[in-house]
């Protein structure tokens, strides 16, 4: 997910670039809007009606307060700030704005109200879902599933443009149920234990990675939170995601292709390397499959929230740590670089969970909903779908994803909820998700390989490749509106 989803708190140093273009969409924002304000009255998706404080001091002073925010997340890298603490607080800053003015200048006391109800409402779905995976995922971690695929890849003895291959493809098949950062760091410890010798490979293995891991979680819910977002306001189906299976595939493939002629064609000796999974491992897996399946036919069969199918899923591996428990299995429990044994405990795990991100998501849905509402994304809507057309406008933003994290810019689009056929809206899932490989600043999984490949694989490293990165964008985009055509006739749910 080039998006976050689902991080190991030992990832915590690896998310620190995420973001750090972020403050283009503000500034872009800034100068859009402000040949486009407009005055009168809006309707708020409860149908009361609310002021347009686009060109009034209240929405420039939020706007700017928005792009305050998004220039510390840039800088947190170097200042050391979480990411979360700057959009926190400029939520809680705007929407105090609002309703001051709402107070002094008439308008509707409620409204505001409302619309931060109504905000708060997703971000608590988004955060209870992610919570429960994000406590799988961390669960498996701990029992040792991922570093024993890794150490089974080590003892096989590939050669480098197998292994090239190979971690690609599990890479893309690994994050349509984990996230994108958890498989690109597993598979990125893969290629440094074999290529340590060729930092060449281990370069351009980095780069598939990447690419492989934001395709693959295009094309299902669980794989980025874009698709998530999507799928939960239950604008496309769950299967109807799938139909971009072949599109991402294509988005992978192609600059694949031409980057494995420039891997050496060595076999290095195989790694005596072996890992075993601890007591519960395959049982904690299948009862996350279990999860996912709960989920996907609370949505789809009764129409219920997919959050409280994966909270139920969470109880299913709560009862399951109760029989590790009884059973006298032991846990082990990490706290920097200090390990601990102790009884397991499914609450170690969801402690384990990465808040930094999840309070990130409050701030930026709070922060765009309040934009929102000011007035700012009607004018956007306006000018990038019914000026341009959803077809430029839903390609334009998978490239401004590259350099801007997708959260907010997929928030934005929902949030504008323009017409579009299903077409489109799988479209712009597509383009958001796979988009974030054309720079390696684009994605999570992208900035924390920079950091783990110490200096193998790099921003300009990266950038050589991104002509046939692009040329594999454009293909999948191809291919959706070619394979896919008949859905761009389909209204959305």
């Amino acid at each position: 997910m080039h998006d976050l989803r689902d991080q190991p708190a030992r990832h915590l140093p690896a998310l620190a670039g995420l973001g750090r273009a972020s403050i283009g969409i503000s500034s872009a924002l800034l100068g859009t809007l402000l040949l486009f304000f407009s005055g009168g009255l809006l309707a708020s998706e409860g149908g009361t009606a609310h002021l347009n404080l686009t060109t009034t001091w209240v929405g420039l002073t939020s706007l700017l307060i928005f792009v305050v925010a998004y220039g510390l997340v840039m800088t947190e890298e170097f200042t050391h700030l979480r990411k979360s603490k700057p959009v926190m607080l400029a939520a809680g800053a705007i929407w105090l704005l609002i309703a001051y003015y709402y107070e002094t200048h008439h308008g509707s006391p409620h409204a505001a109200a409302e619309a931060v109800r109504h905000n708060i409402m997703e971000f608590g779905e988004l955060f209870l879902f992610l919570l429960a995976a994000m406590t799988y995922i961390n669960t498996m971690e701990e029992r040792l599933v991922f570093d024993a695929l890794r150490s089974w890849l080590l003892r096989m003895g590939f050669g480098y443009r197998t292994l090239f291959w190979m971690t690609g493809f599990l890479a893309f098949f690994i994050s349509p149920v984990a996230d994108n950062l958890t498989t690109a760091l597993l598979m990125c410890a893969v290629v440094m234990a074999v290529g340590a010798d060729s930092p060449k490979f281990v370069g351009l293995a980095c780069i598939n990675i990447v690419i492989a891991a934001n395709s693959g979680g295009a094309f299902s819910p669980f794989g980025d939170i874009t698709t998530l977002m999507v799928w939960q306001k239950g604008i496309i189906d769950f299967e109807s995601f799938f139909r971009l299976f072949i599109p991402a595939l294509v988005s992978f493939a192609v600059p694949a292709w031409f980057m494995h002629k420039e891997i050496p064609n060595v076999k290095p000796p195989p790694s005596q390397e072996r890992v075993r999974m601890k007591r519960g491992a395959i049982r904690v897996v299948l009862l996350f499959l279990a999860t996912i399946a709960t989920a996907v036919s609370f949505h789809n069969y009764y129409h219920l929230p997919p959050v409280l199918g994966m909270m139920t899923g969470l109880a299913y591996l709560s009862f399951f740590s109760y029989y590790l428990n009884m059973t006298g299995e032991m846990s082990t429990v990490r706290a920097g670089n200090i390990e601990d044994s102790m009884p397991f405990n499914i609450f170690n795990k969801v402690a384990r969970a990465e808040w930094d991100t999840l309070m990130f998501f409050y701030g930026v849905i709070l922060c765009v909903g309040a934009l929102g509402f000011i007035g700012y994304l009607e004018l956007v809507s306006h000018v990038a779908y019914d000026g341009m057309g959803p077809t430029i406008a839903n390609t334009l933003i998978g490239i401004l994803s590259a350099v801007v994290d997708n959260i907010p810019v997929m928030f934005a689009v929902l949030t504008m909820s323009p017409e579009m056929s299903q077409g489109q809206w799988l479209l712009v899932t597509l383009t958001a998700g796979v988009g974030g490989s054309l720079l390696s600043i684009g994605s999570a999984a992208g900035v924390a390989l920079m950091g783990q490949s110490k200096g193998m694989y790099t921003f300009f490293g990266h950038l050589k490749w991104t002509p046939y990165i692009a040329a594999g964008y454009f293909a999948s985009i191809l291919s959706h509106f070619i394979i896919n055509f008949g859905t761009f006739k389909l209204p959305a749910n």
